[in-house]
C-alpha cells in the first residue's frame, strides 16, 4: 500500500487531537466562577451583580456557594435573590469605618452570602443574583472571593489575586472594576450603565458578550487550522500517482 494513502490520515488524526486540544484549553479557561457585569461606575447605585458558577467535575455536583463581599470597601443595601432548589443564608459584618450615607451612618454591611440545598449537574453553571443599593465611591476594583464545594467534599477557593502584569492564576477570585462616572446627565458609561449607575440591558450582558466573543475567537482558530488540512489533502490527492 502507498505511504501517500496514509498521510491524510495521520494528517486528520494530528489536527483533530489538535483542534480538541485548543477547544478543551478555551472551556478550562473560561469555567471559572465570575462576576457579571464585569464593570459598573464607582458610586453606582440600585444594580445587579451575577456570580456565575459553573460546575468543573464530571463526576460530583456543586452542593454550595459561598461569596464573600469585601468589608473594606463595602457594597451597601444587599438584597439575594430568590433562587430555585437553593436556601441562601446573608451574614453581616461590623465595619472597621463607618459609612455615611444618605439614610445616616452605617456601622455594618453584609460580608458573606452562602448558598445550599441545590444542585450544578456536570456541564452545568448557575447564576445567582445579588442586587445593590450602593456600591464605593473610593475604589478601583471589588474581589469577590468565592469558596465552591461539591457533592464528593471537594471545595475549590476562587481567592487568588493577580498583580498588575502577572498572568491569571489558577483559581482567580471574581473582580468587578469600578470605572470614573460619566459626566453628561441621563448619558451612558462604558460599562452600559446610565449616568447614576443604574445597569443597562447591555452592561448586565457585557460579561457574556465577552465570553462568546472569546468562544468565537477559538472556533475562528478551529476552522482555520481544518482549512489547512484541507488544502494538504487536495495537494497530497495531486500528488497520487495515475
Amino acid at each position: 500500500m502507498s505511504a501517500h494513502r496514509f498521510l491524510p490520515r495521520r494528517a486528520g488524526a494530528v489536527v483533530v487531537l489538535a483542534a480538541a486540544a485548543v477547544v478543551a484549553a478555551a472551556g478550562a479557561a473560561s469555567a471559572h466562577v465570575t462576576v457579571h457585569p464585569e464593570s459598573y461606575p464607582e458610586g453606582a447605585t440600585d444594580g445587579v451583580l451575577t456570580f456565575r458558577i459553573p460546575n468543573e467535575e464530571d463526576t460530583a455536583s456543586t452542593t454550595e456557594v459561598r461569596v464573600f463581599l469585601p468589608t473594606d470597601h463595602p457594597v451597601l443595601g444587599v438584597l439575594v435573590s430568590p433562587q430555585d432548589g437553593w436556601r441562601a443564608k446573608v451574614t453581616t459584618s461590623k465595619l472597621r469605618t463607618p459609612v455615611k450615607t444618605d439614610d445616616g451612618t452605617l456601622t455594618d454591611a453584609v460580608s458573606e452570602i452562602t448558598w445550599t440545598g441545590g444542585r450544578i449537574g456536570a456541564g452545568r453553571y448557575e447564576d445567582f443574583d445579588v442586587a445593590f443599593g450602593e456600591l464605593p465611591d473610593n475604589a478601583r476594583q471589588l474581589t469577590f472571593k468565592t469558596l465552591q464545594t461539591y457533592s464528593d467534599g471537594r471545595t475549590v477557593r476562587w481567592i487568588e489575586e493577580a498583580a498588575p502584569g502577572d498572568d491569571e492564576p489558577e483559581n482567580p477570585a471574581p473582580v468587578l472594576r469600578l470605572t470614573a462616572k460619566s459626566g453628561a446627565p441621563g448619558g451612558t458609561s462604558a460599562a452600559g450603565t446610565t449616568a447614576d449607575g443604574t445597569a443597562t440591558a447591555s452592561g448586565a450582558r457585557s460579561g457574556a458578550s465577552d465570553s462568546t466573543a472569546r468562544g468565537l475567537g477559538v472556533a475562528g482558530l478551529v476552522v482555520g487550522v481544518l482549512g489547512l488540512v484541507a488544502a494538504g489533502f487536495a495537494v497530497l490527492r495531486g500528488r497520487r500517482p495515475a
